[in-house]
């Protein structure tokens, strides 16, 4: 196993620091400013070009489990009811098991995707939409329905503690493009155009040792300063086993740096909470990190993002 250095603290990016940042990541994300974003990178040649990376035919899950149990993470879990149960009046003739979920999107627990429309920034959406375009009835632009169609791409897992040699990044510590760039060398994998790249940053193997903890005020994910690394390679889609953003936040005044620069600068979809401890074994097994990856987020028109289950194609 390749071993990389543990940066020191994180940089801490003044307003103005950060404001340049996005002016130079807005302006290089300028093909995709449409209401696909980054999506349009996943052309008919380039997903057909992806097939040639089905080998095996072996398929893994990129999801956790949806959790209905209350936790210092997950305070408004989701609400699993059955509404029909075998202990109804069954006998006899055809009957039916039945259930129903209710669940927050955009928690600190869940596997979802963010839309476009989830980010709102100085008052305006991805591509200066207006923020009024979202109302109590739902988004009238951006929303997750641009993805209806799926998303289906080359799929690259650069895994952080794998390269520092360590099983996960503690809470706070933070990822660079100088990590990025490391992985890459570490896993002989390149990240190109229109790759969809998850980040492992161990947060689901810390959680399932340890506990659940705030996540909300303590997590590894990645610093601001690593969009340069996404934006260079024009990746189209980005995923972490965490927020994507770490906490306490390293930029004066904005909470959630790297929400603000992918999904408002740049328009590229985000995937939170995902768990990388299936595939990352199977990828080691195999000697690549990369595959086949299709996304199919529910057709919820009008919403911020859905729950989702990715899966990789080996």
């Amino acid at each position: 196993m390749a071993t990389h250095a543990r940066p020191a603290g994180p940089p801490r990016l003044t307003a103005a620091e950060f404001d340049a940042l996005y002016r130079r990541l807005f302006s290089r994300a300028a093909w995709a400013r449409g209401d696909r974003g980054t999506l349009v990178a996943l052309t008919p040649a380039r997903v057909l070009a992806t097939t040639r990376e089905v080998r095996t035919g072996r398929t893994v899950t990129l999801a956790a489990p949806v959790e209905t149990r209350p936790g210092p993470d997950n305070p408004d879990p989701a609400r699993h009811r059955m509404s029909v149960r075998p202990e109804d009046d069954t006998v006899g003739g055809l009957h039916f098991a039945m259930d129903s979920f209710a669940m927050n999107v955009h928690g600190d627990a869940d596997s979802h995707i963010d839309a476009l429309c989830h980010v709102i920034y100085d008052g305006t959406l991805h591509g200066g939409v207006a923020a009024s375009s979202v109302t109590s009835g739902g988004a009238e632009a951006l929303s997750i329905e641009v993805a209806r169609d799926g998303i289906v791409g080359r799929g690259v897992l650069l895994d952080i503690p794998r390269l520092r040699g360590v099983p996960w990044l503690e809470p706070g510590d933070h990822v660079n493009a100088d990590d990025l760039t490391a992985a890459e060398t570490a896993q002989h994998v390149h990240v190109g155009e229109g790759d969809l790249l998850f980040v492992r940053v161990g947060h689901r193997k810390r959680r399932g040792e340890l506990g659940a903890w705030h996540a909300a005020d303590a997590r590894a994910g990645l610093h601001p300063s690593a969009l340069e690394f996404l934006a260079e390679r024009r990746v189209a889609v980005l995923g972490g086993d965490g927020n994507n953003d770490t906490a306490p936040s390293s930029t004066e005044g904005v909470g959630f740096p790297v929400h603000v620069l992918a999904v408002h600068a740049m328009g590229l979809h985000l995937l939170d909470y995902l768990q990388f401890e299936d595939l990352a074994p199977v990828c080691e097994a195999e000697g690549r990190w990369s595959f086949l990856c299709a996304i199919a987020p529910l057709r919820l028109p009008g919403a911020t993002g859905s729950p989702v289950n990715p899966i990789a194609v080996l």
